[in-house]
């Protein structure tokens, strides 16, 4: 399960959304979260699965590689499905003894998986296609108006790059953290929810220490080189929109206005 995270992981290979601004690709998970939260019928949900078919065709990162990060929110997942398909009041269609599935909580339930699968998949597309780097420079730029009412934003674009960064590092930590407990005989399979969690209170710990002990050691390395933030400082190489940028631009806007359409429409 913690081998499964995909989000904040890095997917180097040369694709037209590798290659793109990542102010463009920022602005298109935004336009693509909202789009589906904006959905209400199939019919929008349709669109929003061609717009995220064709961003994973053009990211050239395999699909099995992106499914791996749904197993990290199974769990929350089933649910949301779960309450959605027997807490909506509606049509009855079937009856479990206190449980009750109607037609409104079946079509709920269903739109609310694919909300969660494509927030996900989404999401995991930017970050596997937009190095630490890349994110920080494109978040600094698009909310540098934020600079005008006194908001530190590089340092909160810093900071959320950093976070980012870690979700790899920590997770590969684990890993070895738990592969060298279940070497002294841990058991983190076995046994009922409760168990195992109580089977990972050890493995807590460890990582804890490392965390703290990996953020202190870049918290040195950064005053030992001096670093003061983000004023005055120049960019090796400064963001430039192409036309590759200005189309996808347009082509957002034509994809947020199909769904909006829909909204109102149907």
């Amino acid at each position: 399960m913690i081998r499964d995270i995909t989000l904040g992981q890095y997917y180097p290979v040369d694709s037209v959304l590798h290659r793109m601004d990542p102010r463009t690709k920022l602005f298109g998970t935004m336009v693509f979260i909202i789009s589906l939260f904006l959905a209400d019928h199939i019919a929008a949900y349709g669109v929003a699965t061609a717009f995220l078919v064709l961003a994973i065709k053009m990211s050239r990162v395999p699909f099995k590689f992106m499914v791996r990060g749904l197993k990290a929110v199974l769990f929350i997942l089933l649910i949301s499905v779960s309450f959605n398909l027997f807490l909506t009041d509606g049509q009855v269609l079937i009856r479990l003894g206190f449980l009750r599935i109607t037609r409104e909580g079946l079509r709920m339930s269903c739109f609310m998986g694919l909300r969660l699968i494509y927030l996900v998949i989404g999401s995991s597309i930017m970050t596997l296609t937009t190095t630490p780097n890349q994110l920080t420079d494109g978040m600094e730029k698009s909310l540098g108006f934020l600079k005008a009412v006194k908001v530190p934003v590089h340092e909160i674009s810093m900071m959320m790059s950093i976070a980012l960064r870690f979700i790899p590092i920590l997770v590969e930590e684990t890993d070895k953290i738990m592969k060298a407990q279940m070497a002294r005989g841990a058991d983190f399979e076995s046994g009922n929810l409760i168990q195992k969690a109580k089977s990972m209170v050890p493995l807590l710990v460890p990582l804890f220490i490392s965390a703290f002990r990996r953020a202190t050691d870049l918290a040195m390395a950064m005053e030992a080189r001096c670093y003061r933030g983000g004023e005055g400082r120049t960019k090796m190489k400064p963001l430039r929109y192409n036309r590759r940028d200005y189309g996808a631009y347009i082509f957002y806007g034509a994809y947020l206005a199909a769904i909006a359409g829909i909204r109102l429409l149907v």
